[in-house]
Parts: structure tokens; sequence; C-alpha cells
């Protein structure tokens, strides 16, 4: 005798996998609570990260990445700056 299918609206799966994403619960946990089929939960949610990539949105740990480099450039061209005076006043020192 075949399964039949259970078919989930778009607003349930969303908010299945917003569950999964912001509790950081494993996805079998959720699923179990939910009553949806592991697998299928699983393929929710990757589905939805491929989308987030696609559509360029970033992860909390790009976000840090981010602003950690950008001090970071910040700082490098601080530095490089300061360098370049140095330099230059060396250059007047040496040809006076």
């Amino acid at each position: 005798m075949p399964e039949t299918r259970k078919k989930y609206d778009r607003e349930f799966r969303e908010g299945a996998v917003r569950i999964v994403e912001e509790t950081n619960k494993p996805i079998a946990a959720v699923a179990r609570d939910l009553g949806v089929n592991e697998g299928t939960l699983g393929n929710w949610v990757t589905r939805a990260r491929a989308e987030r990539e696609g559509r360029g949105e970033m992860s909390a740990g790009d976000i840090e990445e981010l602003k950690r480099l950008r001090a970071e450039n910040a700082e490098l061209r601080m530095e490089r700056d300061v360098l370049k005076r140095s330099v230059v006043l060396w250059v007047k020192e040496a040809t006076k």
C-alpha cells in the first residue's frame, strides 16, 4: 500500500528552518518535535542555506570576520602611511 505524502506550506517550512537555525538544536530533535521526517527537515535547511548564500546574505561568522578584517585593514593602512612619512623625512635629512 503506497504511503501518502504530506504537503507542508511555505510558512511551516520556513518556520521549521528558523527554529533549527535560531535554537541551534539538532535537526533530528526539531523534526521529532514538529512531527516531520528528519531527512525532509534536513533538505529544507540545506535548501534555505543554499538560497541565502546565493542571495549574498552573510552568516554571523562571516559578519564577525568582515569586521575583524576591516579593522586589520585600517590598522595596516595607518602603518603604511606612517612609514611613508618616515621615508619622506629620512630622504629630506639625507639630502641636506
